[in-house]
């Protein structure tokens, strides 16, 4: 209940910062003041502005988000010997990869999992489950949190960010432009009144199929680097040691689930129903051999 009033709140603000920036452009609407065509540069700057800005506003917040949706709790004075190691172990893994020294943080599920965020390589968050600490012995573990500094000084997070980006506004502009072209056909030649019923219904339609389609293409990123965090990992931590936090993954029955805003970023992408396209990470066997191969 917490992450989805979270959820909710969020967007809710993001959608009043996004409407303020298109007020201060000047873009008051999407169509044309006379004859009630679209207008394409206003579409286009509508399109940017939401597609853009609330990918990017996402991303600013996403630390901050990150620690309430998953209740991780930052270790700002280690209390016990596990802490001052794994605050230890992130600190010349940050020195080693030429990032500085990210938040280090515990949040509470029984799923072995981690994650890394944050808008910039030095100052980012990187968390582990308690029940990868339980369940992992410390090379494990090393390995893990080696792949997540690897994500960060890769700059994968504004990377994904801007792709993200960049298809939203794609999908909403092109949505629009279909949903333009259904109203205008289903309303006959004659009418050039401004959009009815039909323009908005066509354009959600669009926005939902495109966005399904376009999301193919974060997705792919997003596996591609899961291979290339495993390599900075490997470099990182020595290869045997991810191998071997990779195949403990594996032998876990319970899927590793985190929030769906984190899941692109965690060590493990859990499953999916809808293939292999559309899942956030590639099966741990091909990410193991891919090592053992390299």
């Amino acid at each position: 209940m917490k992450r989805v009033f979270l959820f909710v709140m969020t967007n809710i603000a993001v959608l009043i910062v996004l409407s303020i920036v298109l007020r201060l452009l000047g873009v008051d609407s999407i169509l044309e003041e006379r004859g009630g065509g679209l207008n394409y540069r206003n579409l286009l700057v509508f399109s940017a502005v939401f597609g853009m800005g609330g990918s990017f506003i996402s991303l600013a917040i996403s630390k901050w988000m990150a620690k309430r949706s998953t209740g991780a709790v930052v270790i700002e004075q280690p209390s016990n010997d596990a802490e001052a190691w794994l605050v230890q172990t992130i600190g010349h893994q940050a020195q080693a990869a030429g990032i500085g020294m990210p938040e280090v943080a515990i949040f509470p599920s029984d799923a072995p999992n981690a994650f890394a965020t944050g808008a910039r390589r030095d100052s980012a968050l990187v968390a582990v489950s308690s029940g990868l600490l339980r369940n992992m012995n410390r090379d494990e573990v090393e390995a893990v949190l080696a792949h997540e500094v690897s994500h960060v000084a890769s700059g994968d997070m504004v990377t994904l960010t801007l792709i993200q980006g960049v298809v939203n506004t794609f999908v909403i502009f092109l949505s629009r432009i279909v949903g333009y072209a259904v109203d205008q056909f289903m309303r006959g030649n004659n009418d050039r009144g401004g959009p009815g019923m039909g323009f908005f219904l066509a354009s959600f339609v669009a926005q939902i199929v495109l966005g399904f389609l376009a999301s193919t293409i974060v997705f792919w990123f997003s596996r591609r680097r899961e291979f290339s965090a495993d390599a900075g990992g490997a470099r990182l931590a020595g290869r045997e040691k991810m191998v071997s936090a990779l195949e403990r993954l594996q032998a876990q029955t319970q899927p590793a689930e985190l929030p769906e805003a984190m899941a692109a970023f965690g060590i493990s992408g859990g499953r999916t129903r809808l293939g292999r396209l559309f899942a956030t990470h590639p099966p741990l066997q091909e990410r193991i051999e891919a090592l053992r191969s390299g």
